[in-house]
């Protein structure tokens, strides 16, 4: 298998990204971040991934830190082992450390998105693979008995098994689920395949049962070829597409698919791939707003789609050994390389890799919108390519 990115290069972007992940993108003092926040009533902030930064007013916000800051230590977990680095475990410590002194008593993760009482299913379910792989890193088993809690508190109380959905908006005020937000409150969660990592880990069937019905699900509501328009965080009014959408739903399909041999979660997977082929500019970019027709809205780039397509291509290009679907994800790591601020006036930019370009204001302010799922998503996608490459290497010695 021939791999075509600079290796030494992309180690340099990643250890770049990594800086700012763990420093100015980290919380390291226990005060909550922004507006958002402070509504949230976390015991504890230090180890919480800041979430949005407004480059013209040089302000921070948050959305969803507990899967975000879950995804940042599944990125660091993967960087330490592609860049041989084991010390960066100990940063993926520090981020987890939020995750598990503000989890419930019951197993509950208040993965709350922007409203202080609501819980997201979603958010909880995409905070877990990091927290499995971190165990597995450290051998510090507590890390897997928080996400398995977690997992839990949402077969137990979220999981409808008459439906093959997930109840997705909890009030933890109320203690009860809501529904009729956003017009699709309840969805197929696939997010990561945890239900099969749940069930690797304790033979709970349960937990794959879960999987595969999610999985059926995903086969009858698929529209259009590949993605899911109907759900959140989708538009069906405009036929707009999440970014991350096939990423969460997609990819994880090849997981069932190794599973259950039923070439149809193969097929749907290689579908998921193949939307994001279409979606993917020529320059290995792709725009939040891309539609079912695949135009796009002119402004307002979604860097971390770039990455998670990377993801995408990089599994099909090692499932299938078609050495295309790998061109098509360096065609998209180049573009988050692209992306990265490096030599910044601001200190708080100084490393990320830039989610979005907004449109103009009608004054000269920095047109730079950051969230750290293009940082976050960057550093896991590079770091399976590097570890790609150093088995491919390794293969043939």
């Amino acid at each position: 298998m021939q791999f075509l990115l600079d290796e030494n290069k992309l180690k340099e972007h990643i250890l770049t990204a990594v800086g700012w992940l763990t420093g100015p993108g980290c919380c390291h003092e226990n005060t909550p971040v922004g507006e958002l926040g402070k509504a949230m009533n976390y015991r504890e902030w230090r180890g919480a991934i800041r979430g949005e930064y407004y480059a013209a007013e040089k302000t921070w916000n948050c959305c969803c830190p507990y899967w975000h800051t879950g995804q940042a230590v599944k990125a660091l977990v993967m960087a330490a082992d592609a860049l041989d680095k084991k010390e960066l475990l100990s940063n993926a410590e520090f981020s987890a450390g939020f995750l598990l002194a503000n989890q419930r008593e019951d197993g509950l993760f208040p993965a709350r998105e922007v409203n202080g009482d609501e819980i997201n299913t979603s958010a909880s379910l995409e905070t877990l693979d990091g927290l499995f792989m971190l165990a597995d890193a450290t051998g510090n088993m507590r890390y897997r008995t928080a996400a398995l809690a977690a997992l839990d508190w949402v077969a137990e109380n979220a999981w409808m098994p008459d439906k093959g959905l997930f109840r997705d908006i909890y009030n933890s005020e109320r203690e009860d689920f809501v529904f009729g937000v956003l017009s699709s409150q309840n969805r197929p969660l696939l997010d990561d395949a945890v239900f099969l990592t749940g069930y690797k880990l304790t033979g709970k069937t349960l937990y794959r049962q879960i999987a595969l019905d999610t999985a059926e699900s995903l086969v009858k509501l698929e529209e259009p070829p590949g993605n899911w328009v109907n759900f959140i965080p989708c538009k069906k009014s405009t036929g707009c597409i999440h970014p991350r959408h096939a990423f969460w739903w997609g990819l994880p399909m090849l997981e069932v698919y190794k599973e259950t041999g039923d070439e149809r979660f193969r097929e749907l997977f290689y579908r998921s791939a193949a939307w994001y082929e279409k979606a993917l500019r020529k320059d290995g970019g792709l725009f939040r707003g891309t539609y079912c027709d695949f135009n796009t809205d002119s402004f307002g780039h979604a860097t971390s789609g770039s990455a998670c397509a990377a993801r995408c291509f990089m599994a099909a290009g090692c499932d299938s050994e078609d050495e295309r679907w790998f061109r098509l994800a360096e065609s998209a790591l180049r573009f988050c390389c692209s992306m990265q601020l490096i030599k910044t006036a601001d200190p708080n930019l100084s490393g990320v890799i830039l989610e979005k370009v907004l449109p103009p204001d009608g004054t000269d302010r920095l047109p730079y919108y950051v969230r750290d799922l293009g940082t976050i998503f960057f550093i896991q996608a590079a770091s399976q390519y590097l570890k790609l490459c150093k088995n491919n290497q390794e293969g043939e010695k």
